[in-house]
């Protein structure tokens, strides 16, 4: 549902300043692999890949690519975009 989209997207951004760390642009950011790997964050998140999506078209979030997989993109930036 997607009052559930919202309820993760808010959790992903609370575990995205948690994990991450500022950028020179002064906005937070993490690698993939670091929220992933997270063992709060795989418990939290049934489909992480999902919630980036939906906060990645919600403009919450911005990274490269589309599809995170897991090792190969372990080194992709998310950065969140709102405070």
């Amino acid at each position: 549902t997607t009052m559930n989209v919202e309820h993760e997207i808010s959790l992903l951004i609370e575990e995205i300043r948690r994990l991450g760390t500022k950028n020179a642009d002064g906005q937070v950011s993490v690698k993939f692999g670091v929220l992933f790997a997270d063992e709060k964050c795989a418990n939290l998140f049934e489909a992480l890949v999902g919630t980036l999506k939906a906060a990645k078209r919600r403009k919450i979030v911005t990274y490269q690519g589309e599809l995170l997989l897991q090792g190969v993109h372990d080194n992709v930036d998310i950065v969140l975009l709102q405070d």
